[in-house]
This record gives C-alpha cells, structure tokens and sequence, in this order.
C-alpha cells in the first residue's frame, strides 16, 4: 500500500465514466485500453483509492494507491472476499436467451423479499462477475449473478467464483453456435454452472426445452441435491397454467410448488411469463414470500435495448411513432418472440408495422439459411415493412415478398439515413439484431427523430425567408 492517508471504499469501479465518489478504482488492462491511463482521472473523480499493477507518473504524493502484481486476480480476490463472508442466499441464472431479463426480474422479486444485490446491466463474463461479486454487501439477504458464455469453460471458472446455492437455465437454442456445433454441446456448457453447486444446491430447468433431461444428468453428476422444473405441462414443480397475451402485457396464471398464484406483467410474451415460473420458483426454493415475488413482478420494466417501448412525435402528438428498443442482441428464437410481440401491437391511424433487423451473429454454416427463415414468422406477424443490414441479413431482404422489402443496406449506419425518412405518424417501429451490428445506432437517430425535424424545418422557414427578402 502506498501513499499514508487512511482511507475506506463504498463501491468499486473499473470505468471513469460510471465511477462514483468514494469507488475503488481498479486500473484492469484489457484488450482495447488499459486502467492505468485513468487512474489519475480516478482521483479528480472522487476515487477513495485506486488498485494497480504498476507505478502511474504524475499523482500525488499522498494518493491512497493499492498495488498488486495483477489488477485482475486483485478484482477476483475481492470477490472471493465478499463471497465467503456473506450469508445472503446466492442465485445464478445462464441461458442461451432471456438471462438477462430473469435476473432483471429476480432482482424485483427478491428485493421485494429482502436486500438484494445484482449484477448490473450485462455483467456476467470474466471481468463483469467478479466485479458483480466485490461489491456485494456484506449484510445482504440474496444475491444475483448472471453468468453468460460464447466458449466452453467460461462459465465453469464463474460458477466456482459465483459458487451458487440456486442455479437457473431459462432454456438451451442454438446461440453462438458456430463456436460448439451442436445445441447439444451448447447445453453441456451451460450445464457448468452446477461445477460451484453442492448437495444443497437447486437446479432450475426448463422442462419444455428438448435439452431438459441433459441438464438435469448433468446437475446430479455434479452432486446438486435437488431439481425443480418449469413449463407447460402438468407433470412441473412450476406450471404456466394460463398467459393472456396483450399488446402492453400479460396476464399469468400459474401453480409454484402447488401454490396458485395469479399476476400481471408489463412485458408481452409467453417466454417471459416462462421465465417469470423460473423466478417464482428460485424465490419458493429459497423460502421466500411466492405471492409477494409475484406482485413485485408487477412493475418489472423491460431492460434497455430488450423490448423498451418508447413514443416519438414525429408531427401528430395524437399519433406517435412506437418505437421497440430490441437492439441489444438477438438470434433465431429471440427474433420470432419479437416478431409475436410486435403482432399484438396496433399502428396507430395510417401507420404500419416496421421491422429494422440487423445480422444475427456467430450462427456458423447455417447462418443464411436461418437468416432467410424469417420471412415466414414476418409474414405471420402482419409486419409491413421489413429494412435489413449486414451479409447475413441480406438472405432476408431476398426472401422476402417484393411488397414487404423496405430496403437492405451494408451497415445500420446507413440505414440509420433511411428509416427515419419513411416514417409517419402512427408507424411501430421495431429495431433488432446482434450487438455486434451496431443497430443502436438505429435507434438513437429515431429517438432524436422530433429535434432533427424541427432543425430541418427551422431551416426551410429561414431559407424562405431569406428568398422572399430577395
């Protein structure tokens, strides 16, 4: 430890951008930057210390600094530091889709429950878990833990870090799968998350996935003492009895270890009423409070870039845009429950329905193929419109009937230039693809869609004005 000052952290950060007055900085080098740039920054922002792996010029004499041979296995030593002092019961949840919104709705139900800490946005690979872990409080009731992979063996290095008391697989689909060749292969990785589970661990699993009775083999081989399962059918621990599909949600009926319990969410489709079953049963196996999980669900937001709707007056206040945020990541299956969800969803008065996609990636040899197999599931959602970008996309535009092809462009920054210009009033305006297509970009130009018109306007009246001066 260098630098003399006492000092004491109440958060941990490794981005500037985001970091808090009081946050540990923690300087980790990674593939496009290095921590050690910003440690300085650190300071200025409020930092209470900062932990590196080398000496930084320019700080000040006293600056409280932490130095250790490598700032990533520090990060993970803190981790494992707040993992095995707290008594909070512990829950993790992978899956090919709908991870991320499970723990986004654990995180409501249990905090409904108790005090609750999560993973933050998408933090759950090989920096983000860790990081998740270190600033766990100490008194905590429950703690959530996303764990995502693209590779065999990710997510067996973060279950031993997580070491999860509850574990959940929302359901096993060929995503990313050019790197294991098989769903099968896919779920055996996903089945790693028992390795950190022992005889008192709760496996949660999808019994109307064809990948159930794999999973379940694997959670007893790694010694998990207990398996509940979820879905349709009669013979589950946690049963979606009846869901009630509408364009601003659903209406859900379920049986949790025999208990019935009935519950609204502002969320559309079936898969995430699937999921909402995996929550309820965590809380059940945890000893939780069900029907008090189950109206907490009752205000779960969907997350940034996962179905966020928003309006957009682009002219008509009466008749705005909606606009469907899904721009985070997609795939086959995640594209088709989009497509159902943007079918419940009316235009407003003269407005269609639009749907801007962009590659779905790491597919392998069947990318094209699974590109072009869209068209159907676009065709049965009623959608009007359909705008492409990227290689793989293009096997949709090709697809597609002539009257549905809006147009097909490279990149979505190009098509970013296009979309806005075809909207009008009353439009529902869908935009997905992988994050690595970069359909934000699409996104973004939308949402400043009213301030860029009114710009455009202001100056067409100023450019009249000066003519009729002339």
């Amino acid at each position: 430890m260098l630098g003399s000052q006492d000092w004491a952290a109440t958060g941990v950060s490794i981005d500037t951008r985001t970091l808090q007055p009081g946050d540990l900085f923690i300087a980790i080098k990674g593939d496009a930057s290095d921590g050690h740039a910003y440690v300085k920054m650190a300071l200025e922002k409020g930092a209470a210390a900062v932990m590196v792996a080398r000496a930084v010029d320019g700080l000040p004499d006293h600056a409280p600094v932490l130095m250790v041979d490598d700032t990533f296995k520090g990060m993970q030593a803190l981790g494992q530091g707040a993992r095995n002092r707290t008594g909070a019961k512990i829950i993790g949840v992978t899956g090919s889709v709908g991870k991320t919104g499970t723990k986004e709705m654990m995180a409501v139900a249990f905090g409904a429950l108790g005090q609750t800490h999560y993973s933050k946005a998408s933090h759950n690979n090989h920096w983000g878990v860790p990081l998740s872990l270190s600033t766990m409080h100490a008194g905590c009731d429950y703690g959530i833990f996303e764990m995502g992979m693209n590779h065999a063996g990710e997510i067996s290095n973060l279950t031993q870090q997580v070491r999860p008391d509850i574990a959940i697989i929302t359901t096993i689909e060929p995503v990313h799968i050019e790197h294991f060749g098989s769903t099968e292969a896919i779920a055996a990785a996903k089945a790693e998350i028992f390795e950190g589970m022992d005889a008192h661990g709760v496996a949660i699993l999808n019994a109307d996935n064809p990948h159930f009775d794999q999973l379940a083999q694997a959670a007893r081989k790694c010694g998990v003492g207990k398996i509940l399962s979820f879905g349709g059918g009669e013979d589950v621990d946690g049963r979606l009895v009846e869901c009630l599909l509408a364009s601003n949600g659903s209406r859900v009926k379920a049986v949790i270890c025999g208990e019935e319990v009935s519950f609204t969410l502002l969320i559309a489709g079936r898969h995430i009423a699937m999921n909402a079953i995996a929550v309820l049963l965590a809380v059940s196996a945890a000893g939780g409070n069900v029907r008090k999980a189950a109206k907490a669900l009752e205000k779960v937001q969907p997350p940034v870039g996962r179905g966020r709707r928003e309006r957009i007056n682009i002219g008509d206040r009466r008749n705005p845009v909606t606009l469907i945020d899904e721009s985070y990541n997609a795939s086959p299956v995640a594209m088709q429950a989009a497509f159902k969800v943007l079918a419940l969803i009316d235009p407003g008065r003269g407005g269609r329905r639009i749907a801007v996609l962009g590659d779905m990636l790491e597919l392998g040899a069947d990318g094209a193929r699974l590109h072009a197999d869209l068209a159907l599931p676009l065709q049965a959602a009623d959608v009007n419109l359909v705008y492409t970008c990227g290689a793989l996309m293009k096997n949709l535009h090709d697809a597609l009937p002539p009257e549905q092809r809006g147009a097909h462009r490279a990149t979505s920054a190009e098509l970013a230039e296009i979309v806005p210009e075809v909207l009008v009033p009353g439009d529902v305006v869908m935009v997905k693809g992988s994050h690595g297509s970069r359909m934000d970009v699409v996104v973004e130009t939308l949402r400043h869609l009213p301030q860029t018109r009114k710009q455009k306007k202001n100056a067409n009246t100023s450019r009249r004005e000066v003519e009729d001066a002339l």
